[in-house]
Parts: C-alpha cells; structure tokens; sequence
C-alpha cells in the first residue's frame, strides 16, 4: 500500500510564503506523475499543480500560475509545492496525489493514490 505523509500547512497572513512536502511511502512514484490538489468548505476539490514523472513537465491552475511553484525529489520520493504571496483564496485543504501513469495530469480521475490533506488557511 502507498501512503503518502502531507506535512507544512498552516495559519499565514495574506502575502506570506508556505511550502508543503509530500512524502510518498514507496519508491513507485519516482516513475509517476505527481500532483496538488485543494479543497475549500462548501466547494468541490480542484486541481492546483501537477509535475511530470521526470519533473521536466509541469501545469498549473490559472488562480496560481506565477505564485505556486511545484517541484519534486525522486531520491527522497518527496514533492513540494512552494506558495508564494498566499491569498485568502488560497485557504482549503491541501492534498497531494501520485498519477496512474509518468506524466502531469490535471484531472483528479488521472490519480490513483492520495495523501490526507494539509490546512492551508490565510488571513488578512
């Protein structure tokens, strides 16, 4: 079984920087796509960023091109995603997940194993 350990939410105020980790139990995902995803109270979970198995290919999602930077190690099997000047909008529950296949996927259906969220939460 493939766990992955979500860790670096927090309580930040607009503008500040946060970096998740996601650690993923096995080695397996060096060879996947990896990917972040949230979830806000009361909306559906929408796709943020999403990294090639290779970290040559990435996308992100439109509200954070330019702040969001995603990024992975395959020799400690770990991803991050780097947020910079964080908006209130960025409050929600931060997951990580690992594709079913190597490369940058953007839908939630592409991803087979999911972490258990981190609190992302951003005041004024």
């Amino acid at each position: 079984q493939v766990q992955l350990t979500v860790s670096g939410g927090g309580l930040v105020q607009a503008g500040a920087s946060l970096r998740l980790s996601c650690e993923v139990s096995r080695r397996t995902s060096s060879n996947n796509g990896m990917g972040w995803f949230r979830q806000a109270p009361g909306k559906e979970r929408e796709f943020v960023a999403t990294i090639s198995w290779n970290g040559q290919s990435t996308s992100y999602a439109d509200s954070v091109k330019g702040r969001f930077f995603i990024s992975r190690d395959n020799a400690r099997n770990t991803l991050y995603l780097q947020m910079n000047t964080l908006q209130r909008d960025d409050t929600a529950l931060y997951y990580c997940a690992v594709a079913r296949g190597a490369w940058a996927a953007t839908s939630a259906s592409d991803y087979r194993y999911w972490g258990q969220g981190t609190q992302v939460t951003v005041s004024e």
